[in-house]
């Protein structure tokens, strides 16, 4: 997955993107227009059609979300889970350090995990090893 640095979400990107999230990523049949964005948005808040649809230009930009022509509007979809999201953040994060330095940056994002988190991370890495044959 290609996305930019910027790829940080804010209220109303979480807002536009939880409605994509939402759709069946193997349906791109089920891809949203902007006017179908725009009205589900406006059921909880006034928002203004245009706005809705420079944020999805903005989302496509930064690649978190794809885009197709159907007549004269275009239908969006999501590049990514929600849940794959953060991760992809993560991992474009540590790209952006020198390798020498990448152990002592994870150091510090995990001295400050729970335990629990510590035994998910530690669940994560047995079931990694266990899908590469480690």
């Amino acid at each position: 997955m290609q996305m930019t640095r910027q790829a940080r979400l804010g209220d109303l990107e979480r807002a536009i993107m939880d409605r994509l999230w939402a759709l069946d990523p193997g349906k791109p049949e089920d891809a949203l227009s902007v006017r179908e964005v725009h009205d589900s948005l406006a059921q909880e808040r006034d928002i203004a059609y245009t706005t809705v649809m420079t944020v999805l230009d903005r989302l496509a930009k930064k690649g978190m979300v794809t885009r197709e022509r159907e007549g004269r509007a275009w239908r969006y979809l999501p590049v990514s889970t929600s849940e794959e999201l953060p991760a992809h953040l993560r991992r474009d994060s540590l790209e952006h350090i020198e390798p020498s330095d990448r152990r002592a940056a994870m150091m510090h994002f995990l001295d400050g995990a729970s335990a629990g988190e510590i035994d998910d991370l530690k669940a994560a890495l047995a079931e990694l090893e266990a899908r590469q044959g480690g």
